[in-house]
């Protein structure tokens, strides 16, 4: 459960805020949205392995 104390006089909106950050740092939308559709392991790990080898190569570019 995701506590936000509102300190005092701290708007509103500041403390929404943080509620927030601290909602999308738990990664919750990211896992619900995952599980929405069944994705097998072997296409998970190979568009890991595909994403792992595009930084890769950004950073080679950068680098140069």
């Amino acid at each position: 459960m995701i506590v936000v104390n509102v300190k005092e006089n701290e708007s509103i909106e500041k403390a929404l805020k943080r509620f927030k950050k601290k909602f999308d740092k738990t990664g919750v939308i990211r896992e619900l949205r995952s599980r929405q559709h069944f994705e097998k392991p072997s296409i998970t790990r190979r568009s890991e392995v595909i994403r792992a080898a595009y930084r890769q190569k950004m950073r080679d570019q950068e680098n140069n």
